[in-house]
């Protein structure tokens, strides 16, 4: 059986009389990429944070890679890699610099420059941080995020700022990173991303883990009725069905072949998503 990367049972963080993660249970496996979802409030931050080892809980029990958080040593910490929502901003060094100063603090770092490559910056190595763009930024965020050859890399809205290019490109090193054997923990409001990106997947609403599963199952979505939709008289029509392929056979047999305008969709993750977040 895989091993547990992150394991979490019972977690629970109060403020005064709010309780922001109530009782959340979690299992992430090694290697694997893990998505969580959660609108604002909703305790993701939190969780994301005690699992870091930045926050401390009130009751329950965690494991991150074999150790407790709160107990955890240098060792450790340099076993991680966190990318912040928010980075830290040394304007006066460049790139290069601020890249290879991080990498001074891991026992096995990577290849400064490999890194740079790898988060599109080869071009803008030598300037300073202070004028790079808040995308280029963010780049720089994730560099010091892998240079260490995490074992664990957290991974907080990675690509706000990142033009389309930029993200297919980051998609690529997240996929490459995962295919190495790094396990991830994703959160982001992008939900293509995390379809993208994510094996499996939980969404936390009320400081509870609500759902989880693979982007293509979540909540029910791979069984949920489709909506198989047409164009007919000049207008347009749809129906909901748990059996897709035969109303299409039945529509095309109708009209002796192509049916104008046909489409067959099914719940996409945001739909479900929301309706996760939603009840009560």
């Amino acid at each position: 059986m895989t091993q547990s990367a992150v394991k979490v049972s019972g977690l629970t963080k109060r403020y005064g009389e709010v309780t922001a993660v109530d009782g959340l249970d979690l299992d992430i496996r090694q290697g694997e990429v893990f998505g969580i979802l959660g609108p604002n409030g909703a305790g993701k931050s939190t969780t994301v944070e005690i699992l870091e080892g930045y926050r401390r809980r009130d009751a329950g029990e965690v494991s991150v890679l074999g150790v407790d958080p709160e107990r955890a040593d240098r060792t450790w910490r340099s076993r991680i890699g966190v990318v912040l929502q928010t980075g830290a901003d040394t304007p006066e060094l460049t790139v290069r610099e601020f890249v290879r100063h991080m990498a001074g603090y891991y026992p096995r770092p990577r290849d400064p420059d490999e890194v740079i490559e790898k988060v599109g910056l080869t071009e803008k190595a030598n300037v300073r941080v202070r004028k790079l763009s808040g995308g280029q930024r963010r780049r720089v965020d994730v560099a010091l995020g892998i240079i260490g050859r995490p074992e664990l890399l957290f991974l907080d809205e990675p690509t706000t700022g990142f033009d389309p290019e930029a993200r297919r490109r980051f998609w690529d090193l997240i996929g490459s990173l995962a295919h190495d054997g790094t396990t991830i923990v994703l959160t982001s409001h992008y939900l293509d991303e995390v379809e993208a990106l994510a094996d499996r997947l939980a969404v936390i609403a009320a400081g509870r883990v609500v759902a989880e599963g693979s982007p293509s199952t979540l909540g029910g979505r791979a069984s949920a009725k489709a909506t198989v939709g047409w164009l007919e008289d000049g207008v347009r029509r749809s129906v909901e069905t748990d059996e897709p392929t035969r109303t299409v056979l039945e529509l095309a047999r109708r009209f002796s072949g192509e049916v104008p305008e046909l489409t067959v969709v099914r719940p996409t993750l945001e739909d479900v998503y929301l309706s996760l977040i939603q009840t009560p």
